[in-house]
């Protein structure tokens, strides 16, 4: 019986629980702009990002710190107040979305290596990188995954919410996504990115992400 209570009490420090934790979107947020298009501008306001995309793009990123890397499961409120219309998001140059959020994967060693430190650029380049977009937009029913047509095989495109006007709550396990879209267990979450697109219909949107929640 003492035997089983010590290994209980080191189970019970050593085990790490899942603690659910908000993601800020603060200044120190990373953009990443594209040669010849307009960026997209986004308001940081704590637990809100405000955004308007006048035909536009850009990317902003956040790594995650190591303790969250194992947080498999996020939820979110996301607006779009104006949206583009419905577009093909597996076709290069017309893909344009409302708001469009990226968990950012790596294997463990490469993690432990670069998880902290590498750039958003970096990370949307490597083999070793795996990336799940969740976009409000896009022309197929809410659910369907999509190949994404910038990532190849490392990526996948889950529509949660269809090219329309109206604020929505969502909750999402990204382990079970992350086995449907690669066929493996996911090792560490090492980043966020957020983008909303409107270059190729000359459109603007205007959208909110808050209370970005991992647990």
């Amino acid at each position: 019986m003492r035997k089983f209570l010590a290994i209980l009490m080191v189970l019970t420090v050593t085990t790490p629980m899942a603690v659910a934790h908000e993601i800020r979107f603060t200044e120190d947020w990373k953009t990443l702009e594209f040669r010849s298009i307009p960026a997209t501008e986004y308001t940081m306001n704590g637990s809100t990002v405000e955004i308007t995309a006048e035909k536009s793009s850009s990317v902003i990123y956040s790594p995650i710190h190591r303790l969250d890397w194992q947080a498999f499961n996020a939820t979110w409120s996301w607006e779009a107040i104006s949206s583009v219309p419905p577009t093909n998001l597996s076709e290069k140059g017309a893909d344009d979305r409302n708001i469009a959020l990226y968990f950012v994967f790596l294997d463990q060693k490469t993690a432990n290596k670069i998880g902290e430190i590498a750039s958003i650029r970096k990370l949307l380049t490597s083999r070793k990188s795996r990336i799940l977009v969740y976009t409000f937009g896009g022309d197929k029913p809410d659910g369907t995954f999509e190949p994404n047509p910038y990532l190849g095989k490392r990526g996948a495109i889950i529509i949660k919410r269809g090219a329309v006007v109206g604020a929505f709550d969502e909750v999402v396990d990204l382990a079970a996504d992350y086995r449907r879209a690669f066929g493996q267990a996911p090792d560490a979450l090492v980043g966020i990115a957020l983008a909303s697109d409107s270059d190729n219909s000359d459109m603007t949107i205007t959208a909110r992400v808050e209370n970005l929640v991992l647990n």
